[in-house]
C-alpha cells in the first residue's frame, strides 16, 4: 500500500494465517460463493471477505452448493439459499485489465426478504487486492449488523527474531505486514494516534528508553521524549495534540502530557509509587494508569488536568495494561490469576469484571475502533501469538505466525 514508504522483505514467520474458535449465541448465517474470476487472481477475495466476517463473531458461514456459478451481475433464485439457512448471500468477480490492474465487484442480497443490498467496485492494483477485500467485507458488516466495519483498519505489532526487532505495520487481519522500523535494540509500546497517520513507540537504540513519533505514509519520525532516566508507555489524546508518557526524569516513575511536537512535559501525578501506562478515555477529559500507590499494581483513574485518582481495578491483587472501548463502556486489563496472566474485562459502570481467556500469558490488549473486538497477545502451545477475542471471550481468532516473539499489538484507528 505505500503506507510505511519501503516496503520490507518479510520473513516467513511474519505471515499469518486467521484461524477462528467458538461459538457464538446470535451469529448471522450468511453465503458467499466464489467470485467469477477468482481462480486467475493473486488473492481469493471471497475467502478473505468469509474470513473477515467469521473473525468478527458476529456471522457464521453457510457452505454453498457446489459447482455454482454467478457474480453481482445475477439475479440468482434465493429460496435454496433460504432453505439452506442463509440470512444474506454475496457474489462478485474479478476482471484482469489490460494495465494489470484488477476490476474487482460484488453485490449482496438479503435472502430473508429477497432485497438486493446494493454493492462496491474498485479498481485495484495487485497489491491492493486485499483491501479492496477487506474493504467489501465492512460494507457487508456495515449493511447487516448497523455498525461500522473494521476489516480495513489496521495493526501495529512488534517481532523479535533472534536479536532483531521489529515494529510492522499490517491488515487487521495480521496479514500484508510491513515493516515500519528495524533495529537491533528492543521496540515496545506502538501507540497509533486518533487519525492513524503516526506511530509513536519505545526504542532502545540509545540504550535507554526514549519516545519517538513515527510518520506511517512516509517513514520520517521524530524524537518526542529523551530526558535523564527513562521515557515510556507513550499514550495519544484523542484530539492528537498532546501525548501522555512514563518519565522517570524527577525520580521515580511518573505520568506526565507533552505537546506531540515535543517541549517541557506537564507532570500529572505527584506520588511517591511508580505511576505508568496510561491510557487516555475517548471523551479525553480523564486518563486511565496503572499504580502501585496501594501496594500492588492496580488500575486507576484521574482527570486530564490533574487531581485526585480514584481506583478502578479492585478483583485481584495485580492488574495491569489498561485498554478503555472506544464507547468508554469496558475497560479490558491484565490480571495475574494464580501466577498466570489473564485477560479480563470489566463494564465500567457496574465494575463486573471476568476473564474472558483460557490462556496464561496475555498481554497487550487493544480494542478495536468499533469495540467490538480485543486484539492481545499470548502464548498458546508455547509459541506467541497474536488473537483477537470477542468482548464475551467465546470467538477467538489467532492471527499468529510461525515463529519469532510477537508482542505489543496496538489496534489502528478508522481509516479516515
Amino acid at each position: 500500500m505505500g503506507w510505511l514508504g519501503a516496503t520490507a522483505v518479510l520473513p516467513s514467520w511474519a505471515q499469518f494465517r486467521v484461524e477462528v474458535t467458538g461459538v457464538g449465541l446470535r451469529q448471522l448465517p450468511f453465503a458467499i460463493v466464489p467470485f467469477r474470476g477468482e481462480a486467475g487472481s493473486p488473492e481469493k477475495i471471497s475467502a478473505i471477505i468469509r474470513a473477515d466476517l467469521e473473525r468478527s463473531g458476529q456471522f457464521r458461514a453457510i457452505e454453498p452448493p457446489g459447482g455454482l456459478v454467478m457474480d453481482e451481475t445475477s439475479r440468482p433464485d434465493l429460496t435454496p439459499w433460504r432453505q439452506a439457512g442463509s440470512d444474506s448471500l454475496v457474489a462478485g468477480s474479478v476482471t484482469r485489465l489490460a494495465d494489470g490492474r484488477f476490476d474487482v465487484r460484488f453485490r449482496l442480497w438479503d435472502v430473508v426478504r429477497g432485497v438486493d443490498l446494493g454493492g462496491q467496485s474498485f479498481v485495484a492494483a495487485q497489491g491492493d487486492l486485499r483491501l479492496a477485500a477487506h474493504r467489501f467485507a465492512d460494507y457487508i458488516y456495515e449493511k447487516l449488523t448497523g455498525e461500522r466495519g473494521i476489516f480495513s483498519t489496521r495493526i501495529a505489532y512488534v517481532t523479535k527474531a533472534g536479536t532483531r526487532f521489529n515494529l510492522w505495520v499490517a491488515d487487521a487481519d495480521g496479514e500484508n505486514p510491513q515493516s515500519a522500523l528495524a533495529s537491533p535494540e528492543p521496540i515496545i509500546s506502538p501507540a497509533w494516534s486518533a487519525n492513524g497517520t503516526q506511530l509513536a513507540y519505545v526504542s532502545f537504540e540509545s540504550r535507554k528508553p526514549v519516545v519517538y513519533v513515527h510518520e506511517v505514509a512516509t517513514g520520517r519520525r521524530r524524537l518526542l521524549a529523551n530526558f535523564r532516566g527513562s521515557n515510556s508507555a507513550p499514550a495519544w489524546a484523542p484530539d492528537g495534540r498532546t501525548l501522555a508518557v512514563t518519565l522517570s526524569r524527577e525520580g521515580g516513575s511518573q505520568l506526565y502530557t507533552i505537546d506531540a511536537n515535543g517541549g517541557e512535559p506537564r507532570r500529572l501525578t505527584q506520588s511517591a509509587s511508580i505511576d505508568t501506562e496510561p491510557v487516555y478515555a475517548p471523551d479525553g477529559r480523564s486518563i486511565y494508569f496503572v499504580s502501585d500507590r496501594g501496594g500492588a499494581p492496580q488500575v486507576y483513574r484521574m482527570p486530564v488536568a490533574g487531581g485526585s485518582p480514584e481506583r478502578v481495578t479492585f478483583t485481584g491483587s495485580y492488574n495491569i495494561s489498561p485498554a478503555v472501548s472506544p464507547d468508554g463502556r469496558w475497560l479490558a486489563y491484565v490480571s495475574r490469576v494464580q501466577g498466570q496472566f489473564k485477560l479480563h474485562v470489566m463494564e465500567l459502570p457496574s465494575g463486573a469484571a471476568v476473564a474472558i481467556t483460557d490462556t496464561g500469558a496475555d498481554e497487550n490488549p487493544s480494542f478495536a475502533p468499533n469495540g467490538r473486538l480485543i486484539v492481545y497477545a499470548t502464548r498458546q502451545n508455547g509459541r506467541e501469538a497474536l488473537m483477537t477475542t470477542t468482548l464475551d471471550g467465546k470467538i477467538k481468532a489467532r492471527l499468529a505466525g510461525q515463529g519469532g516473539d510477537i508482542r505489543e499489538p496496538d489496534w489502528g484507528p478508522f481509516q479516515r
